[in-house]
């Protein structure tokens, strides 16, 4: 089926009500997820579907932004497009008018992550394999042709990409071995914001007899005494042995947070997520080394590569949470990885998109790049809603078998 051209763009402004409580956070009280969806159309038949979480308000925003960039796609051919993918980007998200929106971030990032998604949903599709199959499949040189590295020069040239996919592909058929196996997998549903003490301990208890052994709870409560007593339930009721991790969603300041976290300290929390502006280096190098040996992760909300670069470069961050529908999609998701990888930083996805292209980039991740294969975050509540749902058992993603990158949403295609 390849050797297919793009011959119209359309959106959708999809929208899912969740059940109360779900979704929340300290900061985030909305029971809204929403999906600024791209769909790109083919003279064969076939289309891609992209996906960016938004959470409701402003979806409609999303979608005009990528009506606007999308332009110039419409007559592309899918496998002459995707050889030097990379230099598309970067033409997009330079864009000399739309730039002045960002750079590089919100409403005009987030409509290129969907145009992105598509387009590898899309290439995938022609080429009639998942995209961990096409992604595994390029040589080094295809995988580099797919990202843009500009600003990132300084500390990951084109050369150093190719040296570190090079290197790692010796020990690849060893990892390999996770494909049957699975990439396991953490619960994020048990602790929602809002849930109540007791919400959380039958969810908990339910999530542990299926299998997951690692957990996130969310905090950020006025009350801080709210926030001990619940991690503490959390860990009591899981045990020694599991994993919990905390997520303050930006609440705190950094006063606050260096006295929450080093009392959250007494569960042993395996990372503390967004505890404080996402935007302030300088307090993340702070805590980090104030809170030691406690860790630190975030990327929910660091919107690009140049980001990451500084977080990294500081020594602000423990674990890296890249989104492919937060950062400029797929393509900068690969290159925010390949910057972790250089600099010994687990990348552990944030997933906005439910986990269904994730799914596919962690088994990228470990066997082309060496990423250890910690867990993928699970969050169930739109499943019902793709075509083909990841599929999650005793606590571990199962390999994705279906041709794309499993984003294509139930009755949902393009115009006629």
């Amino acid at each position: 089926m390849t050797g297919q051209r793009i011959v119209s763009i359309g959106t959708r402004d999809l929208r899912f009500p969740l059940p109360q409580g779900a979704g929340s956070d300290a900061v985030h009280s909305t029971a809204e997820y929403a999906f600024a969806t791209t769909l790109l159309a083919t003279d064969g038949g076939a289309f891609g579907t992209g996906i960016v979480l938004t959470l409701g308000q402003g979806n409609q925003l999303v979608c005009q932004a990528i009506e606007l960039l999308g332009k110039t796609l419409v007559g592309r051919e899918i496998e002459e497009l995707m050889a030097n993918f990379g230099a598309v980007a970067q033409r997009l998200a330079q864009d000399p008018q739309l730039r002045w929106l960002g750079p590089h971030k919100g409403v005009v990032h987030l409509a290129l992550a969907s145009l992105t998604n598509a387009c590898f949903d899309l290439w995938a599709k022609t080429r009639e394999v998942p995209l961990w199959r096409l992604l595994l499949d390029l040589s080094p040189e295809k995988v580099v042709n797919l990202l843009d590295l500009s600003y990132l020069e300084d500390v990951l040239k084109r050369e150093d990409a190719l040296a570190l996919l090079r290197n790692q592909e010796f020990g690849r058929r060893e990892r390999e071995q996770i494909l049957g196996r699975g990439y396991p997998g953490y619960d994020t549903s048990i602790g929602w914001f809002q849930y109540e003490d007791d919400k959380v301990k039958r969810l908990a208890q339910d999530a542990l007899a299926r299998g997951f052994r690692a957990f996130k709870l969310k905090v950020g409560s006025e009350d801080e005494q709210r926030d001990l007593r619940r991690a503490g339930m959390l860990r009591e009721l899981a045990g020694p042995d599991a994993l919990i991790m905390v997520d303050a969603n930006q609440q705190w300041n950094l006063p606050s947070a260096l006295r929450v976290c080093r009392a959250l300290g007494a569960i042993s929390p395996y990372f503390i997520e967004e505890p404080t502006h996402p935007d302030d280096v300088q307090a993340h190098r702070q805590l980090a080394e104030a809170i030691a040996p406690t860790r630190i992760a975030l990327g929910e909300h660091v919107p690009n590569r140049v980001m990451f670069k500084n977080f990294i470069q500081a020594g602000a961050v423990h674990f890296v949470q890249a989104d492919c529908t937060r950062v400029a999609g797929i393509s900068e998701f690969l290159t925010v990885s390949l910057l972790a990888r250089k600099f010994g930083l687990p990348v552990v996805p944030h997933v906005g998109d439910m986990g269904q292209i994730h799914q596919h980039l962690v088994l990228f991740n470990h066997i082309a790049m060496g990423h250890p294969p910690l867990f993928l975050e699970c969050i169930p509540h739109l499943q019902q809603y793709f075509v083909a749902p990841a599929q999650v058992e005793s606590g571990v993603y199962l390999t994705p078998q279906v041709p794309g990158c499993s984003t294509e949403l139930k009755g949902v295609t393009p115009a006629v």
